[in-house]
């Protein structure tokens, strides 16, 4: 068999995580019925950006959940950020799609898992289009109901 030089895998990774994204922006105007979604990524991933103490609880993956308790969310070609409690304090993250490893909405039991990139390393050169302050210039509000979930019963087990 020959070698793929064009990508395909590649190719069609990111074509999936558009649908993410796509679906993600759905969400900025609030999400239908009882549609919602439980997104895990990595949390040392090159670009994304979460509390320090979330880091450590979570040093590998961590999953969010976007249903009704959110706010400021803004979604770009690369990257989502958003606004979440957690105990109480509100935490902005920012997520590169390439970060994200699984996307589920439960109301429809759709489902999308991802294969880990591995050029993701905290150490490679940050995109200068995921920095903090663009971020906090263009936040768009979306709304801000509801309740916090434990996500302990979806975490992998080790």
């Amino acid at each position: 068999m020959s070698e793929d030089l064009i990508g395909y895998a590649k190719l069609t990774q990111d074509a999936l995580r558009g649908v993410v994204r796509d679906a993600i922006k759905v969400a900025l105007t609030g999400l239908p019925a009882d549609h919602h979604f439980y997104i895990s990524f990595r949390t040392r991933a090159r670009g994304v950006q979460v509390a320090q103490y979330l880091a450590a609880k979570y040093p590998d993956e961590m999953t969010i959940v976007i249903q009704h308790q959110y706010e400021g969310l803004e979604v770009r070609d690369d990257w989502f950020a958003i606004t979440l409690h957690f105990g109480g304090v509100p935490q902005r993250i920012v997520i590169p799609f390439a970060a994200i490893t699984r996307f589920y909405d439960p109301s429809v039991r759709f489902a999308l898992p991802f294969d880990v990139v591995d050029d993701l390393s905290p150490d490679a050169d940050l995109d200068d289009d995921v920095l903090e302050s663009e971020v906090e210039d263009s936040v768009v509000k979306a709304p801000s109901t509801g309740a916090v979930v434990s996500l302990d019963a979806f975490r992998r087990k080790k």
